[in-house]
């Protein structure tokens, strides 16, 4: 009887401490339509107040804060203490011709340009509405990690660039404001300029990318004279110049599947987060395997390709 009885007890702390995690809908910024974030609070809170914030991919055509990757993602987050907050962003290419009728990189570029610019827009303004609500969601404002997903990856790496630079994309970001951590899953960095330039420091920064990866370049994309996409390669040789502390996830062979590798990298994705928070962040620079990541025809697809879909 007695073991019984610890057995239930044990049971209904496991409902209830499941019954705990709880999501909030709150509206952020006005565009032409309302923009919403959720807030995923977790049933056992980590004791430092950390929280993620998460920027879905797809494509800046499609997607959404509350689709199935995104709400696994809250869920393996949530489980380990994090509050973690799903944004809503602008749609760049939603409404507009589609991609496939431009095939020189000199219409790309002006199109992903646009794109990049409103969704690093709204991703600030979600920080910001974040920061000034910390006390409300139980956070703290100091300690916020960004992730992205593909065009999310794009979106929270692009934010980070805006801010270290003083760029107008980043305005809304409360002043002084920096991410604890940055960790885009197959993202990079829209430039006008022939090499990455940072005025001030990029936050620590957690890279990961395949090699093949044709839809976000592993290394660069672009013509001179015109805006230029980085990659992580280039990123992480620019950081690296810099002396910024980072790590580098490569997986040769692998192309754009990288991008929804989450699930089974969430592990890695914590190391990460814990040693930024404690300050003592180091350099790594890898080459992983994983057989969740297996070539498909996401390796081979180019960005043209894609949106010809």
């Amino acid at each position: 009887m007695k073991k019984l009885l610890i057995l239930t007890t044990l049971c209904l702390f496991g409902i209830l401490s499941a019954m705990g995690q709880s999501k909030t809908t709150y509206p952020f910024v006005e565009r032409d339509s309302t923009l919403y974030l959720d807030v995923h609070r977790p049933a056992v809170a980590r004791a430092d107040k950390a929280a993620v914030i998460s920027v879905f991919g797809g494509g800046f055509i499609l997607g959404a804060r509350d689709n199935d990757y995104q709400s696994r993602l809250a869920d393996s987050l949530t489980e380990r203490g994090f509050t973690v907050i799903n944004i809503d962003y602008r749609l760049g290419l939603k409404d507009s011709v589609r991609v496939a009728n431009h095939t020189r990189l000199t219409d790309l570029d002006k199109l992903f340009q646009y794109c990049i610019d409103i969704a690093t827009e709204d991703c600030a303004a979600a920080v910001k509405w974040v920061v000034e609500h910390a006390n409300e969601i139980d956070i703290d404002p100091a300690k916020i990690a960004l992730t992205g997903s593909s065009a999310g990856a794009i979106t929270v790496l692009q934010l980070d660039f805006c801010r270290a630079n003083g760029w107008p994309q980043a305005s809304a970001l409360p002043e002084g404001w920096k991410p604890a951590a940055v960790i885009p899953y197959a993202g990079g960095v829209m430039c006008k300029t022939a090499d990455l330039k940072y005025e001030t420091d990029p936050a620590p920064t957690l890279l990961m990318h395949g090699t093949k990866d044709k839809i976000v370049a592993y290394n660069e994309l672009g013509i001179p004279f015109h805006p230029k996409l980085f990659g992580s390669k280039a990123i992480d040789r620019k950081m690296k110049s810099l002396d910024i502390p980072h790590w580098f996830i490569r997986f040769e062979g692998i192309g754009h599947e990288v991008a929804s590798w989450f699930p089974g990298s969430v592990d890695l994705f914590c190391a990460f987060v814990n040693q930024c928070l404690s300050g003592r962040v180091s350099n790594l620079d890898a080459t992983m395997t994983d057989e969740v990541l297996q070539p498909t025809e996401w390796t081979n697809m180019t960005v043209f390709q894609l949106y010809k879909k």
